[in-house]
């Protein structure tokens, strides 16, 4: 005879159930809450980029923007859209990209919050590289200007790492210092150079302040294809760095070659860093916000932190860009703007204990 007690379900049985329907629910509401973000990020860099087209120190119409792109010449405004807003706003989403991506790879492989190329002074030593060329070897093709900053930054990437290593393994202490360190040092050099040849000072001011400011197509056509191939690697190798955020022993055991990620992320760091010191010359803290901004919009996702740091990196810099010519007449340079918004960001993330889920 039954009982009532056997009739009634088992509280225990029942609780793999529910976990497993509360599992798919807040996957569900995951996923929902990644694609508002998406839609969002997406709506706001195409209103970022037409801010970008009208704003400055002669406002141009919406109306006179379509009609230049279809292919009417309104006389000045044409010459204004065409010679400066456009390669300057192409600019600044390609350069975005590159600087958002090499942040999260720098920040994935060497599992350390605080790091980005700007602090780890990857940039500095790819602005160093430019100028040298400049003064010593007469660079003065983009391909140069390219190839320069990109050894420059393969330089300082594995020096920094080397000395940031402790038991062989990278420390995110070690790294930073040895980035501040490495940095400061580049950047006197630097400074000794415009010294050394005072007629070359205009030439490497550009690559020492960081700006986005360019006249023609011509850069920001030429880094397109390798920073969109690049952030194509990257999102490639986001598998991989979801596991080594497991730690190396977990990343091993689950089949992930961890020497081989680091050296194709360092690889992809040194072509992006290369192609954004070459357009825009050193641009800090950006490389920084962003992967944060996206881990708190996505989570700890690789697979979404990369996409989303393509979209929100350029939004900043093209905002910050569109700041500065508005602030001043004679346009505010870009990395003044976002050292401004970064600082601050930099002095929260250090007094956490735990800056962010890596």
């Amino acid at each position: 005879m039954q009982t009532y007690e056997s009739s009634v379900p088992s509280t225990t049985n029942l609780q793999p159930v529910h976990a497993e329907k509360n599992r798919h629910q807040l996957h569900a509401l995951s996923r929902k809450k990644r694609f508002f973000w998406l839609i969002a990020s997406v709506a706001m860099l195409i209103l970022v980029a037409f801010a970008s087209l009208t704003i400055g120190s002669k406002p141009i119409s919406i109306v006179s923007i379509f009609q230049t792109l279809n292919g009417n010449d309104i006389g000045l405004e044409s010459a204004i859209i065409w010679e400066g807003r456009i390669p300057r706003t192409l600019n600044g989403l390609f350069v975005g990209m590159a600087l958002g991506v090499s942040g999260a790879l720098i920040q994935a492989i060497t599992r350390n919050p605080l790091a980005d190329p700007g602090i780890l002074g990857v940039n500095v030593g790819a602005s160093l590289a430019i100028a040298i060329g400049i003064v010593f070897m007469g660079a003065s093709s983009l391909m140069d200007f390219f190839v320069f900053s990109a050894a420059g930054a393969l330089i300082t990437s594995v020096l920094v790492y080397a000395i940031g290593q402790s038991k062989g393994r990278p420390d995110p202490l070690r790294l930073t210092l040895a980035g501040v360190a490495i940095g400061a040092v580049l950047g006197g050099i630097s400074s000794g150079l415009t010294l050394f040849n005072p007629s070359a000072f205009d030439a490497i001011r550009f690559w020492v302040i960081g700006s986005l400011d360019v006249r023609t197509l011509d850069i920001p056509l030429f880094i397109a294809p390798i920073v969109i191939l690049s952030c194509i690697a990257a999102f490639s190798l986001t598998p991989s760095l979801n596991t080594l955020g497991l730690g190396d022993a977990l990343a091993s055991t689950l089949g992930t070659h961890i020497i081989k990620t680091q050296a194709a992320c360092l690889i992809i760091i040194t072509l992006l860093c290369g192609c954004a010191t070459a357009a825009a010359g050193p641009i800090g803290f950006v490389s920084l916000m962003m992967p944060h901004i996206a881990r708190w919009m996505v989570g700890p996702d690789q697979r979404w932190i990369i996409p989303f740091c393509c979209l929100l990196t350029p939004i900043l810099l093209i905002s910050s860009d569109t700041v500065g010519r508005v602030i001043l007449t004679s346009e505010l340079q870009v990395s003044v703007v976002t050292a401004f918004i970064g600082a601050p960001i930099l002095i929260y993330l250090a007094r956490q204990k735990e800056a962010s889920r890596l």
